[in-house]
C-alpha cells in the first residue's frame, strides 16, 4: 500500500534553517535505506501559486497568496508501508514537530479500490496499464 504524508504549513513560515534541512535529509536516507519513499518535496509559499474555482458554471483562478486559507500543504511524501501503523512510525520520527504542528496521513488509492459495478473492466485494465508502463510518478 502507499500512503501520502501531508505536512501542513502555516504563511508566513521561515525557510528552514541547515539544521532542520540535515535532519530531513537524514530521514529521507533512511527511508530510501528501508526501501519505502516513493517521493517527496516541499512546497513553495502560496504567494507562487494559484487556486482554480468552479464559480458560475466558469472556472476562476485564483492567485496566491492565499490569506484566507486556514491549512496549506507544506510539503509531502508517498511512501510505500504495509499498514497505517507503519506509515504512522514513519511520521513520528519526522524531526520538524513542535507545538500545534500537523501531519496527515491518508492511503493512496490503487485501481483495485475502484473495483465495482459502474467501473468497467477496460477502464481498469487501462489504468493500470498506465501505472506499470511507469506514467506514474512512483514507479519512474
Amino acid at each position: 500500500m502507499r500512503y501520502m504524508i501531508i505536512v501542513k504549513g502555516k504563511e508566513p513560515s521561515p525557510p528552514p534553517s541547515s539544521e532542520m534541512l540535515a535532519a530531513m535529509g537524514k530521514l529521507n536516507q533512511e527511508m530510501i535505506e528501508a526501501g519505502v519513499l516513493l517521493g517527496g518535496e516541499g512546497l513553495q509559499p502560496s504567494k507562487s501559486g494559484a487556486k482554480v474555482v468552479m464559480q458560475g458554471g466558469k472556472l476562476v483562478v485564483k492567485d496566491g497568496p492565499f490569506t484566507e486559507a486556514k491549512e496549506l500543504i507544506g510539503g509531502f511524501w508517498i511512501i510505500k508501508a504495509d499498514s497505517l501503523d507503519e506509515a504512522l512510525g514513519w511520521v513520528k520520527k519526522i524531526p520538524m514537530w513542535s507545538e500545534g504542528e500537523e501531519v496527515e496521513v491518508r492511503r493512496v488509492s490503487e485501481v483495485e479500490d475502484f473495483i465495482h459495478d459502474e467501473v468497467s473492466g477496460e477502464t481498469l485494465d487501462r489504468e493500470k496499464a498506465q501505472r506499470e508502463r511507469g506514467v506514474w510518478p512512483e514507479q519512474r
